[in-house]
């Protein structure tokens, strides 16, 4: 029998000699070999990627080989290198059919071009240093890929509302992805929180594929039990996917809204263009009714019009449109729309009634003529009637001057400016395009009434010898007086600015002392009477001054035009003997010798 120091010893070697094993083979043990090597490596597809292996510390001579581990847990070798002083040298033993095949870069790298989803394994790197240990790591490769753009497929039929289960809604597509997306459903921009078990309200299936290429593909199918609120709504799916260092992307579908079949709850029946705010419509225009259930599909509309209590069917369509093409005022009355929905409750409105009124504004009647003609001075009343409905608003204008708001304009003591065209303007302010006018003439008869526009003198002073002067005289009156001039040259009369029945003719003449005494007169005459006015010109002065200045003028004029017809004589004989030749003070000119 051993001692028991002998027995202990033994336990103690064998222990020691286990963790040295241990701690030799460990990676992050203290041993001779370590390697850095990152755990996780992720890429998207088809990109290239390098998984790193390098010993730390200084080595004269190792070997590197990488190995695949398979979902078995065995290990396939791809590639090794051995280190020899400097040159490291590198083959690769398997490529287990990837294309392109492995490769291992001047520093022992594994590398694989265009990432592939069968790369998703864990790579083990093993290195042996000799008398240095051994050690190994291993890197997990992901890849990931974006899926294509997420499809939905609607339930194109129509989808009742009355079903008291769930039914189909839309299957939703995101395909080829890596790792597989999920698939949310949303309606009107809200997520629905659908459970996966089946039940009467609502839920959702899901599937998964895997392509041949490794990819992954995932189809939803949404059930839900529908309402009438759902009638409006929208709903779309989305795809949510991963991408490396922890991103996340999402793809939405298009959205889509459903056909649904619902009961008519409640009918709208209005009355279209061109009516007013208070419901009337103009005779001769061309109305529409409209009439509208809440229920879906479109049901049958019946209109009709009420008389004596009794339906008189107008018409029958799916439009829920009546038209009634130039409407009269006999066609005012009671009319209905009735809702034909054998689905609806048996509480439901289905019908509703409307009143049409239709306005309507016959001609004006006046009291008199287009033409009124009074003597001046006397007084009258005329009265405007206007048949319509509703009830037009009379207005009396004088061009285009309000006068008041009765039926009867009452003209008192009248004068010449009475005188002109008056309107009767009737308007319905419940429809503003119904309206009518209608216009009568005053005239006024009497004497002519004259005025004179007097002319100033040209310059402070009195008038002299010769001065022209324009006389202008105005008359009025009916009939129209015709002015006449004591002086010949008067022009014909005609309409004078500013109207109101005024003419004018004036006459154009030089002043002498015979018109200063005798004066200048206009007169204006009708069957009625006439005006006279007489133009006076005061004193006169005589032209004495005025006749010395012209002479002189007269001088001067023509003692210029001498001597222009002499220099004008002496340029064309110029050079001739004796022409236009100066001799020398004191002694006479000598000819030109020939």
């Amino acid at each position: 029998m051993e001692p028991p120091d002998a027995r202990a010893g033994a336990r103690r070697a064998s222990r020691v000699l286990v963790l040295a094993l241990l701690l030799g083979a460990h990676p992050g043990a203290k041993a001779e070999v370590r390697l850095s090597v990152p755990p996780l490596v992720e890429v998207m597809r088809g990109e290239p990627v390098t998984l790193d292996c390098t010993p730390l510390g200084a080595h004269d001579h190792f070997v590197l080989e990488w190995f695949l581990a398979d979902r078995a847990g065995a290990r396939h070798r791809l590639a090794s290198a051995e280190l020899h002083g400097t040159e490291l040298q590198d083959k690769v033993h398997d490529s287990r059919g990837r294309s392109p095949p492995y490769q291992l870069d001047s520093r022992g790298r594994l590398v694989l071009a265009e990432a592939q989803v069968g790369d998703e394994r864990d790579y083990v790197c093993l290195v042996r240093a000799g008398s240095a240990g051994t050690a190994e790591a291993t890197a997990r490769l992901s890849v990931f890929a974006k899926p294509e753009a997420t499809e939905v497929s609607p339930n194109r039929g129509t989808l009742s509302v009355m079903d008291d289960f769930a039914q189909e809604i839309a299957t939703c597509n995101s395909r080829n992805g890596n790792p597989a997306p999920q698939i949310t459903w949303y309606r009107n921009g809200q997520r629905l929180e659908v459970p996966m078990e089946v039940n009467s309200e609502g839920y959702m299936t899901s599937r998964t594929v895997r392509e041949a290429s490794g990819l992954l593909s995932l189809t939803s199918t949404l059930y839900l039990r529908l309402h009438k609120a759902d009638r409006d709504a929208s709903f779309h799916c989305s795809a949510h996917y991963r991408l490396p260092s922890g991103r996340r992307g999402r793809l939405d579908s298009p959205s889509f809204r459903l056909a649904l079949h619902y009961p008519t709850e409640h009918v709208q029946f209005w009355l279209g263009s061109p009516s007013t705010t208070a419901g009337w419509v103009r005779e001769g225009d061309s109305v529409q009714l409209f009439c509208r259930g809440d229920g879906s599909p479109n049901p049958e509309y019946t209109f009709f019009r009420l008389q004596d209590k009794q339906e008189d069917v107008l018409k029958t369509n799916l439009e829920g449109n009546l038209t009634l093409e130039g409407v009269q005022r006999s066609q005012s009355g009671t009319y209905g729309c009735r809702v034909e929905d054998y689905d609806a409750a048996e509480d439901a409105e289905l019908s509703k009634t409307l009143e049409l009124h239709v306005a309507y504004l016959d001609p004006l009647e006046l009291s008199t003529g287009e033409e009124l003609s009074l003597p001046l001075g006397n007084s009258t009343a005329v009265n405007c009637s206007a048949p319509g409905l509703p009830t037009p608003a009379l207005r009396w204008t004088k061009d285009s001057v309000p006068l008041g708001d009765n039926p009867t304009l009452s003209l008192r003591s009248i004068t010449f400016d009475s005188a002109g065209t008056y309107t009767c303007e009737a308007s319905t302010p419940t429809v503003p395009v119904l309206s009518r006018t209608r216009s009568f003439k005053l005239l006024v008869q009497g004497p002519p009434e004259l005025r004179a526009e007097e002319p100033q003198p040209k310059a402070e002073g009195s008038w002299r010898e010769g001065d022209e002067v324009r006389l202008i005289c105005y008359a009025r009156g009916y009939p129209e007086p015709k002015l006449s001039w004591s002086q010949l040259g008067g022009s014909l009369a005609e309409p004078a600015p500013g109207g109101q029945g005024w003419v004018s003719s004036s006459l154009t003449l030089k002043v002498t002392s015979a018109l200063s005494r005798d004066g200048v007169s206009c007169e204006a005459s009708n069957p009625h009477g006439n005006d006279r006015h007489v133009f006076h010109f005061g004193t006169v002065a005589p032209q004495t001054s005025q006749a010395g200045v012209a002479v002189m003028a007269v001088a001067v004029s023509v003692g210029l035009l001498l001597f222009v017809v002499a220099a004008f004589y002496c340029m064309r004989h110029k050079g001739q003997p004796g022409c236009c030749r100066r001799g020398e003070k004191g002694s006479p000119s000598k000819p030109i010798p020939t």
